[in-house]
């Protein structure tokens, strides 16, 4: 499993129109074979971070989805980033079932 996981900076009164342009985006992720999570969303108590969150099956899977990355527009909008992938070797499930 491969998690991928950070968040990025934008200004704060780009922050909705960025995310409402991630729409499409989280959609066709969650349609990808391979996709278990994907989510991009405003952090709660900082209004210019945006929260990233995916999990996928498979290293081949995230690099097939990924393609060239965020679009042009998406990419002027962002002022900086923290993402990471990370491989997970074990999974202990704390609440509810694996997916």
């Amino acid at each position: 499993m491969v998690i991928v996981a950070g968040s990025l900076r934008v200004e704060p009164h780009e922050r909705a129109a960025y995310l409402a342009g991630c729409e499409e985006v989280i959609r066709a992720a969650r349609r990808t074979p391979g996709c278990l999570d994907f989510a991009i969303g405003a952090d709660s108590t900082d209004s210019g971070r945006i929260n990233i969150f995916e999990r996928w099956d498979s290293q081949s899977a995230v690099e097939a989805f990924r393609g060239d990355g965020v679009g042009d527009d998406q990419a002027q909008t962002i002022l900086s980033a923290s993402v990471a992938e990370y491989d997970v070797a074990d999974i202990r499930i704390l609440s509810g079932t694996s997916d």
